[in-house]
């Protein structure tokens, strides 16, 4: 082995490794940092010319996604998700009543809408409620955190990297969620079970004596438009149009308005995200150019071995670099291996408290209020729904 080759493994390596801790020792340094960074060495360092690189970004996933947060922004800005939450505590005052609300709201809403947003919002809002109801918080900040990446499992626009699926694979929205919705559903029924055998509180039934009412603040004229835009845009996944392009559309259509300024629109835009795919498509294809898959191949050929090395993978290097990492050997028409892909690292997350961007927002922000969440909290609750939801997975989609 040369120096030069030594040391694009190594550059690899290395951004493989910042990108799975989500940061590298020393430095201040991001996800998004790390990939361009690493992507621009590995460009100087001859693995690919900026041609190629450039060539490696997909530009329907891309697309994709930064439409779906500009939807997602408008939501947001509109009350969606108050309203949301509003009416789940509506329907409820009991410990279990709440948290089975939770559970299946946010598994719902992060199905259609991108997970991350549904965590941003229900957090604090749920903080809220369990304090002043005076109920422990940790089994309601698990609920969603757990619901919100199981949910996402149904549809290709539940989370990045069910997005970036679609874009391989040429799935249908209706043929994606006919056999992975029942996967999202049944693992949300076992996340309740978990959650009332680790946290004896939540099984009661007893109404709280005081439930308060969470008033949404609702700015219609933007609520009506956005949500018959977002309606009109699930229409289109559900008809089989380009999934991309009626995002794209969607948000453009959001864009014209007079009602709130485009700045407090683009500032919800996670253009660290955007920034971070670009560099993935670029780390992915320098893995490819230096035969590092290889020795994956025999793996992602049965269920079992794709299950397995996504969910090491997804925990190891985050679940959308262990995509991008799989999907060369993934062939376009493995409908079953593509499912299993989509599934298994969404589910994967669930594992440790680190698995899923999700979950991290949750624990920050619970803990910026005064609820910290400890990764042993996360363990106890993770590991066993993961072992479960995974081998409901394998069972439903893998044999």
């Amino acid at each position: 082995m040369t120096i030069l080759q030594l040391t694009q493994y190594s550059v690899l390596a290395l951004s493989y490794l910042g990108l799975g801790l989500g940061y590298l020792p020393g430095l201040r340094m991001n996800r998004a940092t790390i990939a361009l960074v690493g992507s621009a060495f590995l460009i100087a360092l001859g693995v690919v010319d900026l041609t190629t690189a450039w060539e490696a970004i997909d530009p329907t996933t891309i697309v994709f996604l930064l439409s779906m947060m500009v939807v997602n922004a408008n939501l947001s800005y509109s009350g969606f998700f108050q309203v949301a939450i509003a009416s789940l505590i509506r329907l409820t005052r009991s410990p279990l009543g709440i948290i089975t609300a939770l559970t299946f709201g946010c598994g719902l809403l992060s199905a259609f809408f991108l997970n991350d947003t549904v965590v941003l919002i229900f957090t604090p809002l749920t903080l809220s409620l369990t304090q002043a109801l005076g109920l422990n918080p940790i089994p309601y900040l698990l609920a969603i955190a757990g619901a919100t990446n199981i949910g996402s499992v149904a549809t290709l626009s539940g989370n990045p990297q069910n997005i970036l699926i679609g874009s391989f694979s040429g799935i249908g929205y209706l043929e994606f969620f006919r056999v992975l919705a029942p996967v999202a559903g049944i693992g949300l029924v076992l996340q309740i079970g978990l959650l009332c055998w680790l946290y004896p509180e939540v099984r009661s039934l007893k109404p709280q004596p005081s439930c308060p009412f969470i008033a949404p603040r609702v700015y219609k004229p933007l609520f009506v438009k956005t949500l018959i835009l977002t309606v009109g845009l699930l229409l289109a996944f559900v008809m089989g149009l380009p999934l991309a392009e009626s995002a794209f559309v969607a948000a453009a259509l959001l864009l014209v308005t007079r009602r709130i300024k485009p700045q407090r629109v683009l500032r919800e835009v996670d253009w660290n995200l955007l920034v971070m795919f670009s560099g993935l498509f670029i780390l992915t294809r320098c893995t490819q150019e230096l035969n590092l898959l290889n020795g994956l191949v025999g793996w992602v050929n049965h269920s079992l071995g794709l299950l397995s090395v996504t969910v090491i993978l997804s925990n190891v290097i985050s679940n959308v670099p262990a995509v991008l990492v799989l999907q060369p050997l993934i062939a376009r028409d493995d409908t079953q291996a593509w499912l299993i892909l989509a599934a298994s690292s969404t589910l994967a997350g669930n594992l440790t408290l680190f698995g899923s961007v999700a979950n991290l927002i949750m624990a920050e922000a619970s803990a910026k209020l005064g609820h910290p969440l400890t990764f042993w909290d996360h363990l106890r609750f993770g590991l066993p729904l993961t072992l479960a939801t995974l081998a409901l997975l394998y069972g439903w989609v893998g044999l």
